[in-house]
């Protein structure tokens, strides 16, 4: 499994493409802005599209739904948990304001230790609630794609509705931290610090 990271810039997201390198398939996670960008990239790499996974209901993670499946036809996914608000008015105002169009409905609902394939590779899902209801990471051996869960160096803020700084704090200590420590954290936004950690790094320096 190769992860491609993609910085995008209206707020400093990360979109993943993730390939599996024997069938050269891939998945795309959190593709809010730039889809033209994105699916260019995935031409390039001479990959096709067989999945969509939002770790989270926000916006600035979900505007580019729409775009992505109806270029693609590949289906969505997302937690259970955050299936509704996906769908809400208020996540669709914010999207329309972002530029994309309100997501369609999810193909697939994701739970805790649900497994996605992705040619001849695996992710496993990790519900991590905390930053949402229905917050997800996605691990495969070496690699964790944490969306707002964990930054390098922080966490996704919990003041928003779903919001929870104790549940989050739950979901890093037996989610994330119980990880293998050379497995390589890839967030959801880049903040000025450094693109990638590691499990290790971050339980050691992380205050929060």
């Amino acid at each position: 499994m190769k992860i491609h990271q993609i910085p995008l810039g209206k707020m400093a997201n990360f979109t993943y493409i993730v390939e599996d390198e024997t069938t050269h398939q891939c998945v795309l996670v959190d593709p809010a802005f730039e889809v033209k960008r994105i699916l260019r990239e995935v031409e390039i790499l001479g990959l096709s599209v067989v999945g969509l996974i939002n770790t989270h209901c926000h916006s600035d993670h979900t505007a580019g739904n729409r775009a992505v499946v109806e270029a693609t036809g590949a289906p969505l996914m997302i937690h259970r948990d955050d299936a509704k608000a996906l769908a809400g008015i208020g996540n669709r105002t914010l999207t329309r304001a972002m530029g994309g169009k309100g997501s369609p409905k999810p193909s697939r609902l994701l739970k805790d230790g649900s497994v996605i394939e992705v040619g001849k590779s695996i992710l496993k899902v990790l519900h991590t609630p905390g930053h949402t209801h229905g917050g997800i990471c996605l691990y495969a051996p070496g690699h964790v794609i944490t969306g707002d869960t964990l930054f390098v160096g922080g966490v996704g803020r919990t003041d928003l509705p779903g919001g929870s700084l104790k549940v989050l704090k739950r979901s890093l200590r037996e989610k994330i931290f119980t990880l293998p420590e050379n497995t390589v954290v890839w967030p959801g936004h880049d903040y000025g610090k450094k693109t990638t950690s590691t499990v290790g790094r971050e339980k050691a320096t992380l205050r929060i």
